[in-house]
């Protein structure tokens, strides 16, 4: 418990630290010169890291200034025929999840009930692919970036096959929670085109918090905490999905930094704090 108490105190600091420092971590965490946008990922499995990893590996990335959104393990880059430099100082993230422990399971089974999960949270530690040497030529080739005319029409795909109820019309961006669509002014009123793919991926973020899906709190109004933190998470989405597409996220909302501190801070001493790190 101690050790899950001192991994989310660490997280939360760097974040807040980077939100002080008026930086948001999820828009263009990365020097565009060296590093592709594309959202960072283990370089053997390909499996792209979730949650609060997001923004710690693209904070260390642009903090030390590597080329490579690709990680491994100490033992990973072993197995790979490769080594860690001496001297490199690994990146500490972790994995959070529930679990069922089998005497709670067989409990639950004998009263008929739901059995009880329990949280856990673990941390290990990984390598940018530019502190490791002696891997197989494989890993020297450079990642393939999102075409930007592909990115964007699958955006089109994206939002087509997500079954929303979206509409282009109208002066104003948003979504309504209470009707359930999002509504986009037409393209042409974006002075740059790319505007609208990241603005249209904002608004869908909200729309995937509504009823029947995430069915986040989104009754807050224009000003409060509540409504804030409902900014935050479509804030998120949208940079995590421009990132997986290969589209430069931006913010819409940049004068929420200071209440966005503060959720930081709040979540960090209440009970629910894995909601932030998964």
């Amino acid at each position: 418990m101690a050790d899950r108490q001192s991994l989310y105190g660490e997280v939360t600091a760097r974040v807040i630290a980077e939100l002080e420092e008026g930086r948001l971590p999820w828009v263009q965490p990365w020097d565009s010169a060296r590093c592709p946008c594309t959202m960072p990922h283990n370089a053997v499995s390909g499996r792209v890291y979730s949650g609060i990893n997001i923004l710690i590996l693209w904070c260390e990335a642009v903090e030390r200034q590597f080329s490579s959104q690709r990680w491994l393990t100490y033992k990973q880059a072993e197995q790979a025929g490769g080594h860690v430099r001496r001297g490199e100082k690994g990146t500490v993230i972790c994995y959070a999840d529930r679990f069922t422990p089998k005497a709670e399971a067989a409990k639950a089974a004998g009263e008929d009930r739901e059995a009880r999960t329990v949280a856990f949270l673990k941390r290990f530690t990984v390598f940018n692919l530019d502190q490791i040497e002696g891997l197989p030529e494989q890993y020297d080739a450079e990642p393939v970036v999102p075409d930007s005319v592909m990115a964007i029409a699958e955006v089109d795909r994206l939002i087509a096959a997500s079954g929303a109820d979206f509409r282009i019309g109208g002066s104003e961006a948003f979504y309504s929670p209470r009707q359930d669509y999002v509504q986009v002014p037409p393209q042409a009123a974006f002075h740059e085109p790319i505007n609208w793919f990241r603005t249209a991926l904002h608004e869908m973020g909200h729309w995937v918090g509504g009823k029947g899906r995430l069915e986040r709190d989104q009754s807050g109004r224009f000003g409060s905490i509540e409504y804030a933190k409902e900014e935050l998470a479509a804030e998120m989405t949208a940079a995590f999905t421009c990132a997986t597409l290969g589209i430069q996220p931006t913010v819409r909302h940049s004068d929420y930094i200071g209440a966005w501190i503060k959720l930081w801070r709040d979540e960090h001493k209440s009970s629910n704090r894995e909601v932030l790190i998964m």
